[in-house]
């Protein structure tokens, strides 16, 4: 396998999770967000921060069994928190982003691959960010949207998705670039002229320290849900730095890797810190879970960043689970999904253990119906949304009939979730069968040994698909 150099040189100056270079750009924009409250909320709602992880693996965490690469702020979460053992995502980023937006699984969703994320959202569709500003919470998104156009005018822009305020890239493929020539802040497409022909400005930098200014903004007896979506450690495999690994004898596209991983954890770290500093710890619900399973990839995209490769199997990415990134496997949808529960839900209920296991079937679908309860409210159109919050409060956790999953890309693949058994189909031919209980690797199909069961995972897979 041949190595090939970056478009660019790497500076490897630029510490990694600095915010200096971000700093010099002051947090503000063409929007005002809103502190006005509904005076209807309930009292004690608390504020949501959500962390979305781009292609994080299921294995590639501690408190998941990750053995080589470094994540102290996660495994710190699981411990302290709730650690979700069976949750699920989508097989690639923009359905996730649509499911977990709106309550609905790739069979009900208008987003069902990444090839719909350059439609995104309708002015129809209800997010979760329209039901929190309606309960009274200022809403904002950091990072990758990455549903719609690249353009400030379109109805799945974030300020006309229920987001009173907007910093990121807006179109998917965009993302793809560490080093933007440009980021949107609401309406207003802001330049970063020093990265053309140069690695200058790092988008993560810029996105702590737009987290941490949002953070500012926030008043006393203000409620807030926060998105902040982070581009890594998807591909291309580049960072400023390798550190901490940089004296590892691996191929430099899995330093990268392994790089990017831990300063994913820390750039949690970092805005964390500052949510503390800030005195809103403790009054905070802090989620987060990645958008899919690990990738394989090291392909520049579109003329953006490095063909350092990388291999999900050097890490272990996907622990003992089948697949990765675009498989209906579960090594392909099931991720870490970590949360913190702040000693204020304690007056309104109780909270969970530290280090609570919840081994419940959950979906990123869940977080509407979640985060409305957390909110004193409902989430009327997340129709395959089901609260999280007795997990939160340490009471056993309602399961779904069924979980569903379709992939569009290269054919189409689907599988259905119910109980032990979940089932695999690739495009609509013979239905394979797994025991998840007894086989989490999905390495033996027990079809032909169990008919009946086959022919009800085909009639959910037919139900479930709008």
């Amino acid at each position: 396998m041949t190595v090939t150099s970056s478009r660019r040189a790497l500076l490897g100056g630029l510490a990694v999770g600095s915010v200096a270079l971000a700093a010099s750009r002051p947090a503000t924009g063409s929007a005002v967000i809103s502190t006005s409250l509904d005076p209807n909320r309930s009292p004690g709602s608390p504020n949501i921060l959500l962390f979305v992880v781009d292609d994080l693996g299921w294995g590639e965490v501690g408190a998941y069994g990750q053995r080589t690469l470094r994540t102290p702020v996660l495994d710190g979460l699981a411990a302290d928190g709730v650690r979700f053992t069976e949750a699920y995502a989508t097989p690639t980023c923009a359905p996730t982003r649509a499911s977990l937006l709106t309550g609905l699984h790739t069979g009900h969703a208008r987003v069902k691959s990444n090839r719909d994320a350059g439609r995104g959202l309708a002015a129809r569709d209800i997010t979760v960010a329209e039901v929190l500003r309606d309960a009274g919470y200022t809403t904002g998104v950091v990072g990758k949207w990455g549903l719609g156009p690249d353009h400030g005018n379109n109805p799945s822009h974030p300020n006309r998705q229920g987001f009173d305020y907007f910093f990121g890239y807006l179109g998917q493929q965009q993302a793809h670039d560490y080093w933007p020539t440009h980021l949107w802040r609401n309406g207003e497409r802001v330049g970063y002229s020093e990265n053309v022909g140069a690695d200058t400005t790092y988008a993560a930098d810029l996105f702590t320290a737009e987290a941490l200014a949002f953070l500012d903004r926030i008043t006393p007896g203000e409620r807030f849900f926060l998105d902040v979506s982070l581009t890594t450690p998807h591909a291309p495999n580049e960072i400023p730095s390798d550190a901490p690994y940089s004296n590892r004898p691996w191929p430099k596209g899995e330093r990268n890797h392994a790089a990017q991983v831990t300063a994913t954890d820390a750039q949690i770290g970092t805005i964390l810190a500052g949510l503390a500093a800030r005195g809103l710890s403790e009054d905070t619900v802090v989620l987060v879970v990645s958008d899919n399973g690990p990738h394989r990839e090291g392909a520049a995209y579109d003329g953006v960043g490095s063909r350092l490769p990388h291999d999900a199997e050097f890490f272990n990415s996907n622990g003992r689970l089948r697949g990765i990134k675009r498989d209906v496997y579960e090594g392909g949808i099931r991720v870490p999904m970590i949360a913190r529960v702040p000693a204020s839900l304690r007056a309104t209920g109780g909270v969970a253990a530290p280090g609570t296991v919840v081994d419940t079937p959950v979906a990123v679908w869940d977080l509407p119906a979640t985060f409305a309860e957390l909110a004193g409210t409902s989430a009327p159109t997340a129709k395959d949304s089901v609260s999280l919050v007795p997990s939160l409060r340490g009471r056993r956790q309602p399961g779904h009939d069924h979980l569903y999953w379709q992939f569009r890309e290269d054919g189409f693949d689907e599988a259905v979730r119910f109980g032990q058994w979940k089932a695999v189909r690739h495009h609509r031919r013979r239905t394979e069968l797994y025991q998840l209980h007894r086989d989490p690797g999905e390495t033996t199909d027990v079809a032909r040994r169990f008919p009946s069961v086959v022919r009800r995972a085909e009639r959910l897979m037919a139900r479930s698909v709008a």
